[in-house]
């Protein structure tokens, strides 16, 4: 048996997972920005890699919200 969640339920437990999402590749971007501004030449190449790893985890969490409004409208 399947519990059923009303749609402002739903709602809440989207913005949790998502929010999660959001701070997570803000996080990655903001340690390879520092790890790039802070180190060395052997440090840039680091710094450019979890720069573009945040990237990635924002743009999936922009592909997860579009997906969700188009299922919702």
């Amino acid at each position: 048996m399947k519990k059923r969640l009303t749609q402002s339920e739903e709602f809440e437990i989207m913005k949790l997972v998502l929010d999660k999402f959001l701070w997570m590749g803000f996080g990655i971007m903001a340690y390879g920005f520092y790890t790039l501004i802070s180190g060395n030449i052997e440090a840039l190449t680091k710094g450019i890699s979890f720069m573009i790893v945040g990237a990635v985890v924002l743009m999936i969490f922009m592909a997860l919200i579009i997906k969700e409004y188009e299922i919702v409208k």
